[in-house]
Parts: C-alpha cells; structure tokens; sequence
C-alpha cells in the first residue's frame, strides 16, 4: 500500500523509520474503518473499498496485527538508537513489510540493539511467533553475533530467554551453545566453562567438551550417566585421549572401566554343575 512505502522508502535507519510513523498510522486507520465496515454490513452488501478486491476480511486483520507490531518495534529501536547515540545506516532498514528472511532480520536486530538481550527478547518472540519464523536460526545468528563482541553473559541470558519462553524444541538451548563452538579458541576457558554447564542435557555437554577437546570434563560428566552408557562414552574419551597422547586422562579412563566395564564369563564358570 502507499502508506507502507511512504514509511519504509529508502529509510537508512530506525530514526528515520521513527519520523515516519505517521505513515503506519493512517494504513492502522484505514484497516480499522474496512473491518468495522465488514462487520456492520456482513450479511446484506459488499464493502466499497480499495482492499476489496485485493484482501480478505482476514487478510487485513492479519495486516493490522503486523502494522502494529511493526510501530512497536519502530518505537523500540528509535529508542535505542537514541539513547546509543548511533545510527544503523543500513542500505535498507529491515521491516515486517518484508520477506521472511527480513523479518528475521528484524527479530536479530531487535534483541542485539536493546541494553540487554532481555529487553527486546519479547518483541522478538511475538516476531518469531506471528510469522512462524525459523527461531532456531535467529536465536544462533544472535549467539554467533554476541560471541564476536564477547558478550558472554548476554549469551546465558538468551538461553535462559528461551527456556522461559515455554515453547522452545528441548534442545534449542544447547543447540545455540553447540553452534557457537566452532570458534571455541577465542572463548576464555571460564566463559567457555560456563556456556557448556548452563545446557540442560548431559549428552550435549559431553560433545561440547569433546569439541573443545576438554577430555577431563568430559570424562567426569560421563561416569555420572546410567553405567551402559556411561560405559560407551568412558571408552569413546579414552580413545580421543590415546589419540591425542593425553595419558593422565587415557589412565583414569581405563581404571573406571576396569571396574565398571561388564567382563565376559570365563568357560570355567560357566560349567554346570553335575
């Protein structure tokens, strides 16, 4: 609609979106004034309108529900770059008038511009739900993101975001920890220590650890597994240590199994009785 592209026409940041507001206004307006008129006449005549032919009554209310989430988050981010003194920039300033990859975008920008993660966490969720984006994705591009600017507390308070958010996969926490270890080398130890004990499941920390090549702490997580398993993972670690010729961590392995592993029956025990 012409509105829309008043608002976002060669926009460079969110402060500009900010003085344009007035744009979003009269399209929330203009869908209010359509739906009010479907609702009085449904039943007898048509309505004489210009979205008409183009939208059903459910299309628009959906439009409106983006209309005013899109004037929030403008609001949110003219806000930010206010108080940050610092202007975006950007060839083109992502909006929820856009594709999906956009509105991705949007949700990133959302959450990695407020004071804290935490801040901008619920309007990017109400992004992520309305428009049932991949949050998955957004959630490991903002991890990835706070990673380059060592943000590491930041990263924690995402996890903890996303478990309270009471609709997340089981693993997409650990999920954002796992995929921020490919550059492990550049997280101090105790960071990285950190972000691998906040994951929920066991298994995931073992494999973090193993990716950060931390045996030890893999080892010790492992022994507390149910002993079958443990028992699979104990001997996958020992393998890595000879391998990598960490003897202290290949000895400690090999005396937990040497009591823990099931040995196989000698025959002389396994004679019947006469």
């Amino acid at each position: 609609m012409t509105c829309i592209r008043f608002f976002t026409h060669k926009a460079k940041s969110y402060t500009e979106l900010g003085g344009r507001q007035k744009w979003l206004l009269k399209v929330k307006d203009h869908l209010k004034v359509y739906l009010q008129e479907v609702s009085r006449t449904s039943g007898r005549k048509k309505v004489q309108c210009t979205f008409r032919k183009k939208m059903s009554a459910s299309d628009v209310s959906r439009h409106l529900s983006t209309v005013e989430l899109q004037m929030e988050v403008t609001k949110f981010l003219h806000q930010c770059e206010k108080l940050s003194g610092l202007l975006t920039s950007e060839m083109a300033v992502p909006t929820l008038f856009g594709n999906n990859q956009m509105k991705m975008e949007v949700a990133c920008k959302v959450m990695l511009e407020g004071k804290n993660i935490e801040e901008g966490f619920g309007i990017a969720f109400r992004v992520l739900q309305d428009f049932q984006l991949d949050a998955a994705a957004v959630y490991n591009k903002v991890a990835r993101q706070l990673l380059k600017q060592q943000k590491y507390s930041e990263i924690r308070q995402l996890l903890k975001c996303i478990k309270e958010s009471g609709v997340a996969a089981k693993n997409d926490g650990d999920n954002v920890i796992l995929n921020c270890l490919d550059n492990f080398e550049a997280i101090p130890s105790k960071e990285l220590d950190d972000l691998i004990q906040d994951m929920d499941s066991d298994e995931n920390k073992i494999q973090a650890y193993l990716r950060c090549h931390k045996l030890r702490s893999a080892y010790l997580i492992a022994v507390k597994l149910e002993n079958l398993r443990a028992v699979q993972l104990v001997q996958h670690v020992r393998q890595l240590a000879e391998d990598s010729g960490e003897d202290v961590v290949q000895a400690i392995c090999t005396q937990w199994l040497s009591v823990h592993q099931a040995k196989p029956k000698s025959w002389l025990t396994q004679s019947t009785k006469k």
